[in-house]
């Protein structure tokens, strides 16, 4: 057996496709930064960073049923709610979603809440933040938000009862 000596095999395709990718070339949409997408990645996971701001919701209750979704905490702190729990991350600390599995997220305490969020399989959710920074900045419905996001496979549930969102 023999092993390639560049990455991507003879020639090093990988690397002129983009193997190496740097945060300043990453595109963003509202708090969303487009760290390693699906397409970049080959399409087995996407990688972004988010920020969240205490005292507003990050995401309403919603479930995805094409990809999980994982949370890992960078700094500040994000209480993450799975069916109807709440639970309060701190740098470091990671939260796994299932597929189809209900959560929910908001900053807590004094300071942003900076993550990363990590989807398998890569599910195209830049269109999904791309969509919804630009329905935010015009100040569409909860109707308008939760239609686009059926679209690019999030159910909102806005009704969804869940115990009282942590103080931090």
């Amino acid at each position: 057996m023999s092993f390639p000596t560049e990455p991507g095999g003879p020639g090093g395709e990988a690397a002129e496709a983009g193997l190496y990718r740097f945060r300043a070339d990453a595109e963003q949409a509202g708090p969303a930064v487009f760290t390693a997408p699906g397409d970049v990645v080959g399409g087995g996971f996407g990688l972004f960073e988010s920020a969240a701001t205490p005292g507003r919701i990050g995401a309403v209750p919603h479930y995805h049923q094409g990809f999980s979704e994982s949370f890992w905490v960078i700094s500040g702190r994000l209480a993450v709610m799975s069916g109807t729990r709440w639970e309060v991350l701190g740098s470091g600390d990671f939260s796994h979603v299932p597929v189809n599995g209900i959560h929910a997220f908001a900053a807590v305490g004094d300071d942003v809440a900076r993550f990363l969020i990590l989807f398998v399989p890569g599910a195209p959710r830049e269109e999904y933040f791309r969509r919804l920074a630009d329905l935010i900045g015009r100040g569409a419905s909860a109707a308008e938000i939760d239609a686009m996001a059926l679209e690019c496979d999030q159910v909102n549930l806005r009704d969804w009862r869940s115990d009282p969102v942590p103080g931090g």
